[in-house]
């Protein structure tokens, strides 16, 4: 997910053995290793490592872990140190990792590597490298329903986002969150700040005061850390949190979360690895096999009737009737598009060479046709960008 991303974290590398519970002697021939962009302090990488940990248990498979893996030649490194304690499974969770597992893919033609959200598996013609991820696009859309509910049980039209990095990831996000909201409030507006960090308490916590002071009456976030959600709690302000629930902490504002289960995943591709078989080169969960998720809503900030919205939209999606980017959804500069080429193909310089508008609608995330990374892209109407 992280694209390019040079993020200074700890020199520290942690290693550990999971013990995996009651099957940590598993005779299994798969050993699973695992590089995380941080720690457990992440709400992005904890709900991977939670993922990892558990199917590795269910499986009995014996898992390594490598944590504060910077998106650097410290990933191959790291990719290596895995393969020589006997890792034949070789997953990393962050985008920046994705050159560097990839390499080591080249040169370890007997590990299959998987780089989570990464979008080069299909153009690299090495049948030992994989990438995956989930249409949380759609989960973010239910959000988005429960926020617009939010938002018309207080009268209000204007909400805010706290955004890392200005990719397609990011984009795709926001929008699809931005269009659940307008599907139950109208005329709704939404300012985005970028902090230009997947993981910053301080700059998250400092855009979302920005956005309250100009006037957003609810916050969302693309970011890993809890500084949007407690500065939503300390000014009272409602909160679509990502990753996980925050109610915990912020029982008073917490409204709803999203987040890619990535149970589904894991299990599909390493019990494929236990069966002897091969597994898909890019894979993307969805609704229907659960990869994509809402945690259970606040007790105190959800809006009356937010449970019936958010299901009636999620059947919809389910069915086919519901598109969430729908050309007829939103506008660009004041017209409805007909045709976008999107950045698809990965190159290094970032054209956009592929026509992603298929019968009335912003084919996103599409496997079977282009790839499981998100590539929308476009600003529409209603939200602005701030400096």
């Amino acid at each position: 997910m992280k694209k390019l991303v040079k993020i200074v974290v700890s020199a520290l590398m942690t290693l550990s053995l999971c013990a995996c519970g009651s099957k940590s002697s598993s005779t299994s021939d798969v050993k699973a290793g695992f590089i995380f962009l941080h720690d457990e302090n992440s709400s992005y990488d904890k709900n991977f490592m939670d993922a990892a940990e558990e199917v590795c248990e269910d499986l009995g498979i014996e898992m390594v872990k490598k944590t504060n893996i910077d998106e650097s030649d410290a990933c191959y490194q790291a990719a290596s140190d895995l393969v020589d304690e006997g890792c034949n499974f070789v997953f990393a969770d962050s985008y920046g990792h994705q050159p560097y597992v990839k390499q080591a893919a080249e040169k370890y033609t007997d590990v299959q590597f998987v780089s989570a959200t990464g979008d080069q598996a299909k153009t690299s013609g090495l049948d030992n490298f994989h990438t995956a991820f989930a249409s949380i696009y759609e989960g973010r859309y239910l959000a988005g329903v429960a926020a617009g509910m939010k938002l018309k049980e207080m009268g209000e039209t204007k909400l805010g986002y706290v955004g890392a990095k200005p990719y397609a990831e990011v984009i795709s996000g926001y929008t699809s969150f931005y269009l659940g909201v307008k599907s139950v409030v109208e005329d709704a507006t939404m300012d985005v700040i970028y902090t230009d960090s997947w993981y910053d308490e301080t700059a998250e916590k400092e855009a979302a005061n920005r956005l309250i002071k100009e006037g957003c009456k609810l916050i969302s976030q693309h970011a890993d850390s809890m500084g949007a959600p407690t500065a939503c709690e300390t000014a009272g302000v409602p909160n679509v949190s990502y990753n996980g629930s925050t109610e915990t902490s912020c029982p008073n504002t917490y409204v709803v979360s999203s987040k890619i289960n990535w149970r589904p995943y894991l299990t599909y591709a390493l019990q494929a690895m236990l069966d002897g078989k091969t597994f898909d080169t890019d894979w993307c969960g969805t609704l229907d096999n659960d990869a994509v998720q809402l945690t259970d809503f606040g007790a105190k900030a959800t809006a009356e009737g937010t449970e019936d919205a958010v299901e009636t939209a999620k059947k919809a999606l389910e069915d086919g009737s519901l598109k969430v980017f729908s050309t007829s959804n939103f506008t660009v500069s004041g017209k409805t598009i007909t045709e976008y080429k999107a950045d698809v193909e990965p190159d290094e310089k970032y054209e956009h060479e592929t026509d992603v508008i298929k019968d009335g609608y912003f084919d996103e995330s599409d496997v079977t046709e282009f790839r499981s990374a998100p590539y929308f892209d476009i600003i529409v109407d209603g939200i602005t960008i701030l400096k």
